[in-house]
């Protein structure tokens, strides 16, 4: 073979696309409140943030997990399981477990990345809602192409950052 990493990659990133995606599907989404406990912390830190700048929000209608988020003047947003960042989350970590790199700093740089890509999410609920509210005609362009290549970019840089700090940094033909 000649390019046993590259072969590595590709069984081991397979192998934990489907192996995620079948306990995602038969188990962790409809047996968990994952997916539920994601939305709601989005929910939270928008309503945070919003009121914080002096924003009005959106009074609550739902119980304990909400998924509807949005300021006075507005109907709000929902944030669906699509769009709660959880699968992204999974295939982010997935990549990096696949990548050749040191397991000591993929321990801190895995969980710390999917704490960039939440955050990342929440400020694009956050664009979206100001998007909602000047430009409502806007809001589903911006949610569907906009943003979303907005946060698989942030996904793309913390690859390439981690190839390039962890894996090529360490390579003896790195000049």
């Amino acid at each position: 073979m000649r390019n046993p990493q590259l072969v590595r990659f590709i069984l081991v990133g397979l192998i934990g696309y489907v192996a995620w995606y079948t306990a995602y599907s038969a188990w962790l989404r409809p047996a968990t409140l994952l997916d539920e406990w994601v939305i709601h912390s989005m929910v939270v830190a928008t309503e945070w943030f919003m009121e914080a700048i002096g924003w009005e929000v959106l009074p609550a209608v739902e119980a304990d997990l909400r998924h509807r988020v949005g300021v006075v003047g507005t109907n709000g947003v929902h944030i669906g399981d699509p769009c709660d960042g959880v699968v992204l989350f999974a295939l982010y970590a997935l990549f990096l477990v696949a990548f050749p790199g040191p397991w000591r700093h993929k321990l801190w740089y895995i969980p710390a990345g999917i704490a960039v890509l939440h955050a990342v999410n929440i400020a694009r609920v956050i664009a979206l809602l100001f998007v909602q509210y000047a430009a409502p005609e806007w809001l589903q362009f911006n949610h569907d192409y906009t943003f979303t290549v907005l946060v698989y970019a942030v996904v793309f840089a913390l690859w390439y950052a981690w190839v390039r700090w962890f894996v090529l940094a360490k390579s003896p033909s790195t000049p």
